[in-house]
């Protein structure tokens, strides 16, 4: 892992936030948790979070629409949606737009929530790795001797 274990929540009800939150803290995760969706992209850049879960039935901002923006800023976000509204078309809609998992609240199973994350953070790690592989590669090929145009 990079370090950084910091999970942003964004969700209007303030008990699924406390819920979410004291659950995942459990597991040593850093939550930082919003209720105004249009407060994320600026809590996004200031806690370096690499994992979001996000509410799709917000009011201002709707989950689905700050997901794309959310991929357009940074495609390596992974986002979890965690929302209430049950259905084929919400699941679909989400995978559409980047999400790497659709949660159904209420949470009955807190282990689904446990592991979308962890399995969010792996994804992370190998590319992570892959970066520093990459950049060990590059750092023990040799320059090729620049040659003089005289």
């Amino acid at each position: 892992m990079n370090g950084n274990y910091t999970i942003l929540h964004v969700d209007d009800d303030a008990t699924m936030l406390r819920v979410v939150s004291k659950t995942l803290g459990k597991k040593n995760y850093d939550v930082v948790s919003l209720q105004d969706p249009r407060e994320a992209t600026k809590a996004l850049l200031k806690t370096g979070a690499r994992v979001i879960l996000l509410d799709i039935d917000m009011p201002h901002l709707d989950g689905l629409t700050l997901l794309e923006e959310i991929k357009r800023q940074d495609g390596g976000v992974q986002v979890i949606m965690l929302t209430g509204l049950v259905s084929m078309t919400t699941v679909l809609q989400s995978m559409r737009c980047g999400a790497e998992a659709c949660i159904f609240k209420p949470l009955t199973n807190f282990n689904l929530l446990l592991t979308a994350v962890a399995t969010a953070f792996e994804k992370i790690d190998r590319w992570w790795g892959t970066l520093d592989d990459l950049n060990k590669r590059k750092s023990t090929q040799t320059e090729p001797a620049e040659s003089s145009l005289s």
